[in-house]
């Protein structure tokens, strides 16, 4: 078992992340939170916030989740099915949840809410875990 302080600081240290303003706000085996204000920089052409930033988002949650427990995990899959709009401005939370782990391979699910709480984004993804 890994130390989770020092994984969590690996984690933290994505560059990627830290660009578009992504925080791990919370993380343990098994579960990670992240969070992103959505600013004018995130929207794509139409000047709404560009799906790019929300999937993002729940994809970090799900890299550290499935990293969590200290051996490297890798992506073999994933979707997302984005329910609501959102706006500049928006604080949105991704909370990644292990759902299923069967010998090298694991399952995750990540739900993107808004302030209020309301469901944003629902992304799956699975992971092979190299050990």
């Amino acid at each position: 078992m890994a130390d989770t302080d020092a994984l969590r600081e690996h984690i933290e240290s994505d560059p990627y992340c830290a660009t578009l303003g992504i925080d791990l706000v919370d993380f343990e085996p098994g579960l990670a939170r992240t969070e992103l204000e959505v600013t004018e920089d995130l929207t794509n052409f139409h000047g709404t916030p560009h799906g790019g930033a929300v999937y993002s988002l729940a994809d970090a949650a799900f890299a550290a989740a499935s990293n969590s427990h200290g051996e490297t995990a890798v992506a073999l899959e994933t979707n997302i099915s984005y329910l609501e709009a959102v706006d500049v401005g928006d604080v949105l939370t991704a909370t990644a949840e292990e759902t299923h782990v069967a010998g090298r391979t694991a399952e995750y699910e990540v739900i993107v809410t808004d302030e209020a709480d309301d469901r944003i984004a629902t992304f799956r993804g699975r992971v092979y875990i190299l050990g």
